[in-house]
């Protein structure tokens, strides 16, 4: 059998089954709590998977890996922030996020960011809050959107245009059926594809090439220049720059609303536990896979046309043809379904946040929809219309919320209650710096000029003027604030 037919087969199955979830939980569905939170019972399985895959996905599968393919050792400074994150929202931010959304009744993570103001400050929160969620989510599902369209183009000889049509078309067909509890189920589903492929393809090509040993020292003799080093080859400051950089990425995880929307809807403190242990230990051994993939591949000589292609190249040269055309569609249905999270959490920013679902009480569920197929359409028309890799558009978007979010989560947990001003504040400078350096990256050169400082510092290697000083004055704007008065 061809892998390409395997590749169909597969990909129609398991569509079918993401049909079938989603009819099951949209019979579960009753009112905003069940569409947006499932009804606060998901056990620690499906909570911990669903929270790793939607963590990852085409992200790590094919950013990581290409990454790691691409720059060598120095990448995996990455990995202690990752999983550093994971410990952060468990173990810290969790116990506080789920106890006071349940007992107050919060549906969304927005409401923890604006809980304890009033009036018209709480209402800015909420809308400035809600806007940002899009803007940056349309960069993410693109990038997932891409992910899938690269797949397709790859496997089937589609038009791009043509598969990334056809992907967003799959995902907002199963996406409109079930809220939260399907995703979440889908999700659960899609943690379990993702485990089993970075352990299967991995395996493969370090066997192929030779061993840990043989791989090191194909490495030695034949990767790039300091592509063993970990330093990257960068001295002191700029070795320090990249370190900081690459493990200020883990903050990111402390403002994606997709992400703390699992720790407010786990059943209660018992699954919370259960869910990092097995959360934590998926990051590791997935993000372990990545990293063995990449050094072998790179030691097998394989050539992707750009590393994030690494994945689906390795599966379909080292695996049995139908072995491989089985992960490949089953990692490549894995990336589409991560959207569906995003999809809701962006749904629940507008239809919920902006109180269009209290307007129109009656179609609670009808807006929420109306509202996915419209973030859905923008997403499109901006990953055909705006091509990047993977890598950068996630990573955007990761650390954009990260710095806008993550100092107002981090600073109630902590136990301090700003001001409404102050949280306007640090979220709008969180933000605004994350895209500044963001932008002053994407130019080519240092600039002459009185903002060509900013243009060099942007283009540190490991990007830490993006991911992690925007957290530094929105955190003092935050802990130097008067505190608010809680409500009565």
């Amino acid at each position: 059998m061809q892998q390409s037919t395997v590749i169909l087969i597969t990909l129609v199955a398991y569509k079918l089954v993401l049909i079938g979830i989603g009819l099951w939980a949209s019979r579960r569905m009753h009112d905003e709590t069940d569409f947006f939170l499932g009804g606060r019972k998901l056990g620690a399985w499906v909570a911990g998977l669903s929270y790793a895959a939607s963590t990852s996905s085409a992200w790590v599968l094919l950013g990581f890996s290409g990454f790691v393919f691409t720059n060598g050792l120095s990448a995996l400074w990455m990995l202690p922030g990752i999983w550093g994150g994971y410990a952060v929202v468990w173990l810290w931010f969790g116990p506080a996020l789920r106890r006071e959304s349940k007992t107050l009744g919060w549906v969304t993570p927005t409401e923890y960011l604006s809980a304890n103001t009033h009036g018209g400050g709480r209402a800015a929160i909420n809308a400035l809050a809600a806007a940002m969620i899009v803007f940056c989510f349309v960069f993410y599902i693109a990038a997932q959107f891409d992910a899938a369209a690269k797949a397709f183009s790859s496997q089937f000889a589609m038009d791009y245009t043509a598969s990334i049509t056809l992907g967003a078309a799959i995902i907002l067909f199963y996406s409109l059926l079930g809220g939260f509890w399907a995703v979440s189920a889908t999700d659960t589903l899609q943690g379990a594809i993702m485990f089993a492929a970075a352990l299967l393809v991995p395996a493969f090509a370090l066997v192929a090439a030779g061993g840990p040993a043989d791989v090191w020292s194909s490495l030695e003799a034949h990767s790039p220049d300091n592509f063993l080093d970990w330093t990257g080859g960068h001295a002191s400051l700029v070795f320090a720059g990249l370190v900081i950089g690459l493990a200020s990425i883990g903050l990111g995880t402390l403002g994606q609303p997709h992400l703390l929307s699992r720790l407010m809807s786990v059943r209660g403190e018992r699954e919370r536990v259960q869910g990092f242990a097995i959360a934590i230990g998926w990051g590791i051994t997935v993000n372990s896979g990545m990293v063995v993939l990449a050094l072998s591949g790179r030691a097998l000589g394989l050539m992707p046309e750009t590393g994030e292609g690494l994945f689906y190249l390795a599966a379909a040269e080292l695996l049995p043809t139908v072995l491989a055309g089985i992960v490949i569609a089953a990692v490549l249905s894995a990336v589409m379904s991560t959207v569906d999270s995003i999809l809701l959490s962006a749904s629940a920013a507008i239809s919920h946040d902006l109180g269009l679902s209290r307007r129109f009480a009656t179609k609670q569920l009808t807006v929420s929809r109306a509202v996915m197929v419209g973030i859905t359409l923008f997403a499109l028309l901006l990953a055909i219309s705006l091509p990047d890799t993977i890598f950068n558009r996630v990573l955007f978007a990761w650390s954009a919320l990260g710095a806008a979010f993550g100092p107002v989560v981090a600073a109630r947990v902590a136990g301090r209650e700003p001001s409404a001003r102050a949280r306007i504040a640090a979220i709008v400078t969180g933000f605004s710096l994350t895209a500044l350096f963001y932008l002053c990256g994407g130019i080519s050169a240092p600039q002459d000029g009185p903002l060509g400082w900013l243009v060099e510092l942007a283009h540190l290697p490991g990007d830490p003027f993006e991911r992690f000083v925007p957290w530094l004055p929105a955190l003092a704007i935050l802990f130097m604030s008067r505190q608010e008065q809680p409500e009565s």
